[in-house]
């Protein structure tokens, strides 16, 4: 196989993932839209947590939210907990890096507040240990993963959302869940400012 052959192989991968997700997803991305809207205009704000690539991805969606999308509005209220580096190395210093995300619910998260929890593989001890949290707040959780959902789609409550790319290599996965939270960011725009 030569190199090109090689490269397309990740885009026809990535458009199979993509077709994919979106034939079992979007129903539930349209609800995750609604319930992020619905605790934006009930004062409430949006946590996201990830470890490496998914923290990039928590923190582009709160820079969409807090920012701008693609249309002129006011910023909305999310919060990247994999930003803090003091808090984050203070937090692993002290106690344990898997409670990293979870002190961060516990002093910030209310009862109308979102966490968006973000793990590719579904088992992030840190992401699980942030959606007990959010239980223990009153908060409601969505969830972004991958594979089989791992241990997060077990935990989840009736009233949290379960968005798992349904493929298996890591990815790919990263691929849709960054597609899913531009959905989730135009949905949420198209819901407060109207549009075409």
């Amino acid at each position: 196989m030569d190199l090109i052959d090689r490269v397309n192989g990740h885009f026809l991968e990535s458009i199979a993932a993509k077709q994919q997700a979106m034939d079992v997803l979007a129903p539930a991305v349209a609800v995750a839209a609604e319930r992020m809207v619905a605790c934006l205009m009930n004062e409430g704000k949006i946590l996201a947590c990830g470890n490496g690539g998914s923290a990039a991805d928590a923190q582009h969606f709160a820079a969409e939210m807090v920012g701008r999308f693609e249309k002129e509005r006011p910023g909305l209220a999310a919060i990247s907990l994999a930003t803090d580096s003091s808090a984050l190395t203070a937090i692993g210093n002290d106690y344990d890096f898997d409670m990293v995300f979870s002190k961060q619910v516990r002093a910030l998260g209310h009862q109308n507040d979102l966490l968006l929890a973000i793990s590719t593989s579904g088992n992030s001890a840190n992401v699980i240990e942030a959606i007990y949290a959010a239980h223990e707040r009153g908060m409601g959780v969505i969830a972004l993963t991958g594979k089989d959902g791992g241990k997060i789609a077990e935990l989840l409550g009736p009233d949290d959302l379960l968005l798992n790319v349904p493929v298996p290599r890591t990815a790919r996965i990263q691929e849709v869940h960054i597609l899913l939270i531009h959905a989730l960011c135009d949905a949420i725009d198209y819901m407060l400012l109207g549009g075409e």
